[in-house]
């Protein structure tokens, strides 16, 4: 994977996150091995899937984990990080809070609702 290509995405969603105000990880090789995993997925799905989640392959049955995932706000309200700790809250950041591990809140494949263009909203 291009170096620069990293540094691009990596760039991009740190001005992203800021701008929501959360915070990407300060541990910086971590972080940037969370975002060429995005760019992994994104080149082997068509979508940046989660790293940490185990994606369909199917952009309409992972609308819910394409980075940043649905679960993003509410881990990081709970616990301070998302699941693959890409995202840090504040206290994270400013050291007020430590990192935990985050449960997974995706439910079981037959229990997903999916939604999309042309989708009836069945499960998969």
């Amino acid at each position: 994977m291009a170096p620069e290509r990293v540094d691009a995405l990596y760039r991009r969603l740190e001005r992203e996150a800021e701008a929501s105000g959360y915070h990407l990880n300060p541990d910086r090789e971590f972080t940037r091995e969370l975002v060429e995993s995005l760019l992994v997925n994104e080149d082997r799905y068509g979508y940046p899937a989660c790293p940490c989640r185990l994606a369909e392959g199917v952009r309409k049955w992972d609308l819910d984990i394409i980075c940043p995932c649905d679960y993003r706000d509410a881990d990081l309200a709970e616990f301070g990080a998302c699941y693959c700790a890409l995202y840090v809250s504040d206290e994270v950041l400013s050291g007020e809070r430590e990192l935990t591990p985050v449960p997974e809140r995706r439910p079981p494949p037959g229990a997903r609702e999916t939604t999309g263009a042309g989708d009836t909203g069945a499960t998969p």
